[in-house]
């Protein structure tokens, strides 16, 4: 029997046009026929697998409930998978269920991915592990008297509120005082449902209450062999929503490279390093988000995929090609990670400052002829509603800027925050 060549990568229910790209043009390089194939489950629409023009090479429908089906779905290609990866959150489930019908690929175990997603199973985690990197928590299922005095007595003021099992900020608030968390908790438990079921989330919703952490958040992207040993990519500076002057923790501007002295990134890589084992994740790339407080390193969380946009920002700050990276540490091959900065990137979510249905938005055009404006996507029509991510919404643009000088992207951005108006 002719032995097949493996050089089919698998994504699961999505894949990203910069992965298609670095994967084609990392395949010309080797003098090897790499092919992009998607496993997708049976309610995720084929026009949602990609935001790239170009074709994929395989689509393979499937039930992800019936283990068999999988099995069945995957056999005609099984000598010629080479890596699989999973690129949103909200997939990551799925992912978890394809694993067993992959035994001879480097995966994540399907326990250590169910760990990533789910806060509460996360904090245990990292208590742990090492009860220095993480705040107090507790998970509630209700806003009784009892829960309240639960609340105070074991976490404390001020604390943060946010759902166990969601992403992207989503339904993430602070509250510094009893009344105002009994509200919050009531207005939560109201939507939650709503909310989880428009992000596709199929888990039960829960409430995590956690010890509020005071300081400036990064986050950081790793690479994760198949014995646990990580290559990380350069921290990225998170300014939050908060720090604007919304009532709202959404990631506002995420910016590259930061600005830390080197004893600082290597506290900072330690700490990541230390979560990311505590979650038993291996083979996988890994999201971390950090606070820098006055007691150290803290873990807000974990996500098993990498960062969202971070393949645009590492590439225009560095050269990095991070999407390719992710399968290459899968091959397993040696991520390739250049150091030497190249300038300075950021990624922008801009929001309604007033929740409500968008008049119109004002000022696109000067924001793209900026210098510095490399990508500019608005996601929201005039219509449509506008949230805030607390209340379960999602930014009305996203952007990317690059400059060489970091001078003139703050420049820039400060430009496009006063002429870009979003009327509600």
């Amino acid at each position: 029997m002719e032995k097949k060549e493996k050089n089919i990568i698998l994504f699961v229910n999505y894949v990203p046009d910069t992965a298609i790209k670095e994967i084609r043009e990392y395949g010309k390089k080797i003098k090897k026929d790499l092919k992009v194939a998607i496993i997708k489950d049976k309610g995720v629409e084929e026009s949602k697998l990609t935001n790239s023009e170009e074709p994929i090479d395989l689509i393979i429908p499937c039930d992800f409930d019936d283990p068999v089906k999988i099995m069945k779905a995957l056999l005609p290609y099984k000598e010629e998978f080479l890596a699989i990866t999973c690129r949103q959150e909200k997939n990551i489930p799925d992912f978890a269920k394809i694993i067993p019908n992959v035994p001879y690929l480097k995966t994540p175990t399907s326990k250590s991915l169910e760990w990533s997603v789910e806060k509460y199973m996360m904090r245990r985690r990292f208590n742990s592990y090492d009860k220095k990197i993480t705040p107090r928590y507790l998970l509630i299922k209700d806003c009784s008297k009892e829960t309240l005095e639960k609340i105070k007595e074991k976490v404390g003021f001020p604390l943060m509120v946010k759902p166990s099992n969601l992403a992207a900020s989503l339904m993430v608030s602070v509250c510094f005082y009893e009344e105002e968390l009994r509200d919050t908790l009531k207005a939560c438990f109201r939507k939650i449902n709503r909310v989880y079921e428009e992000n596709d989330r199929q888990k039960e919703p829960h409430l995590l209450v956690e010890q509020f952490m005071e300081g400036d958040m990064y986050s950081i992207d790793a690479y994760v062999n198949s014995r646990g040993g990580m290559r990380f990519c350069p921290l990225v500076k998170v300014k939050t929503g908060k720090q604007i002057g919304f009532d709202d923790f959404f990631g506002y501007q995420q910016m590259t490279p930061a600005k830390l002295k080197t004893s600082a990134v290597l506290e900072a890589e330690e700490v990541a390093r230390k979560a990311v084992h505590a979650l038993g994740l291996r083979s996988n790339s890994a999201h971390v988000e950090l606070m820098r407080t006055e007691d150290g390193w803290k873990v807000i969380e974990v996500g098993p995929r990498l960062g969202g946009w971070r393949d645009y920002l590492y590439k225009l700050s560095f050269g990095i090609n991070h999407s390719l990276n992710d399968v290459l540490n899968r091959i397993p091959q040696k991520p390739i990670i250049p150091k030497k900065v190249k300038g300075h990137s950021a990624f922008l979510k801009i929001f309604a400052k007033k929740e409500g249905k968008l008049k119109s938005i004002k000022g696109l055009k000067k924001v793209k002829e900026l210098e510095s404006c490399v990508e500019l996507k608005v996601d929201k029509k005039v219509g449509d509603m506008c949230k805030f991510a607390k209340n379960g919404g999602r930014a009305v643009c996203v952007m990317v800027f690059f400059n060489e000088e970091r001078s003139k992207l703050l420049a820039d951005i400060r430009r496009m925050e006063k002429a870009l108006k979003i009327e509600t």
